[in-house]
């Protein structure tokens, strides 16, 4: 890879939330400053409204690790719940013994006793509820209707909800203003300025370990925030192709060029060559259509040519090599000629690049390690009592991602005890990732602290087993 190329002790741009990395510019500070002060206060329903990629999950795992030891939390990742199972799902994640067939009333009382219980012991509970915006609506009035408990002085339960605008949308429906009511604290990320950019990426590469001049230019700045559109996610993307480009160049400063081919390696960078393409198409189109005319007018004038008397063979091959001809345009001298070296694609960089990326054999092993983990991890879920807690340390939606991740961790934890499976974000399929089976939550707190550094600074979350197989259904 690139890090020792630039000085860095670990890759600064994974989008994998990584609160080491947390950016306070851009308002991220000091919504952050205002969400715990949300929180401690206990009043009413608080939300976070940002785009895709905007950085809400980065800021409530920093929400997590900041508020105050009395605050438990619950950790709700998977939105498509139905509202029947919404109150049995937060029981599991709190560990709750509910009553075998508990129906919705048993449920409610048992956790409303819980909440008066750890009111008592001065602890707050709070409930971070993910991708909030594909959440059904009547799973948010079920949410609502938790809201509703609550001592003479204070609510038993704090409620943060996390997602894109479309959650502004839904809440504007009729029939869930109530909870749109309740709502004390609304927080909107938006979308980071070309100089926080600047700022942004100079921060990432200092805290991975770089201490030299900042390695953007600024007119690559400038490219990589027009591609971006200012979303923290789309930045981490480009700078990192970025910089594995400047490598396979073997140069020590990040230009338009190496972000240019940032962009076409990328998802989104290929439908914005697309739009730009559009006009550039319609150009050639009307060259092509202005050059046939020349062509024409050429073969009038030079063969005297009349519409009216056909053209024998001979004739019209030697005016079709005169139009040609005198289309072809004339040679520059020599030192005016321009050459431009072309840059290869990012797969295509080479033996330098190449190693960023496993071989085929290591590709190989590493599908097996995925294939593997997940069918173990089936067989390990219908096996546990719904109260084993085990620690979720990674997620994400693409396959490659977790395989290389997993090989990576092959060396540093036991493989033995990694679980993955597969489920279901906002509609769209997503892998996770958790270690151990612990009889309760003091053991697994403890069993984390022992985890390697690089994996507990992506700040782990307890589960159950119950919750997970409740949110595979």
């Amino acid at each position: 890879m690139y890090y020792a190329h630039f000085g860095l002790k670990q890759p600064p741009f994974k989008i994998t939330p990584n609160t080491e990395f947390f950016f306070s510019g851009g308002n991220r500070g000091a919504i952050l400053d205002a969400l715990i002060y949300a929180v401690t206060s206990g009043e009413g329903i608080i939300k976070v409204v940002g785009e895709v990629g905007s950085g809400k999950t980065m800021l409530c795992r920093m929400l997590q690790t900041l508020l105050p030891e009395n605050v438990e939390s619950v950790y709700l990742a998977n939105p498509s719940v139905a509202p029947e199972d919404i109150l049995h799902a937060i029981a599991f994640e709190l560990q709750l013994k509910l009553p075998k067939n508990a129906d919705r009333l048993q449920v409610m009382q048992v956790l409303q006793s819980y909440l008066v219980e750890r009111h008592a012991s001065r602890r707050q509970v709070v409930i971070f509820v993910e991708e909030a915006q594909g959440m059904p609506l009547e799973t948010l009035e079920e949410i609502r209707l938790l809201s509703n408990l609550e001592t003479k002085h204070d609510k038993l339960l704090q409620i943060v909800l996390f997602g894109q605008p479309e959650l502004d949308v839904n809440l504007n429906e009729t029939q869930i203003r109530q909870l749109r009511e309740r709502i004390t604290h609304s927080f909107s990320l938006g979308p980071l300025e070309e100089n926080e950019i600047g700022e942004y990426l100079i921060f990432r590469l200092r805290a991975a370990g770089y201490y030299g001049p900042h390695l953007f230019s600024k007119s690559s700045i400038r490219k990589l925030s027009v591609a971006a559109k200012g979303l923290v996610r789309r930045v981490n993307i480009l700078a990192d192709k970025s910089l594995l480009s400047a490598f396979a160049d073997n140069v020590y400063q990040v230009t338009p060029k190496h972000v240019n081919t940032a962009i076409k390696d990328s998802e989104f960078g290929a439908e914005q060559t697309r739009l730009l393409n559009k006009p550039r198409i319609y150009l050639m189109a009307l060259a092509a259509l202005l050059a046939g005319l020349a062509m024409g007018f050429i073969l009038k004038q030079q063969l005297g040519y009349d519409a009216e008397q056909p053209m024998s063979h001979a004739n019209a091959s030697k005016a079709l090599s005169s139009a040609q001809a005198a289309l072809r345009p004339k040679a520059a001298p020599a030192d005016k000629i321009e050459v431009q070296a072309s840059t290869s694609d990012i797969s295509q960089a080479g033996p330098a690049v190449s190693g960023s990326t496993s071989a085929a054999a290591d590709k190989t092993t590493a599908i097996d390690i995925l294939q593997r983990r997940l069918e173990v991890t089936q067989n390990w879920l219908n096996q546990q009592p719904p109260s084993t807690v085990t620690i979720q340390f990674m997620g994400g939606g693409d396959d490659a991602q977790i395989r290389t991740q997993l090989e990576e961790l092959a060396g540093q934890i036991e493989l033995d005890n990694i679980y993955v499976f597969r489920t279901k974000v906002n509609g769209r399929a997503f892998l996770s990732a958790t270690y151990g089976s612990y009889t309760n939550r003091d053991e697994a707190v403890r069993a984390m602290q022992t985890l390697p550094k690089i994996v507990r600074a992506n700040r782990p979350q307890l589960r159950t087993t119950g919750g997970i197989q409740q949110e595979i259904k």
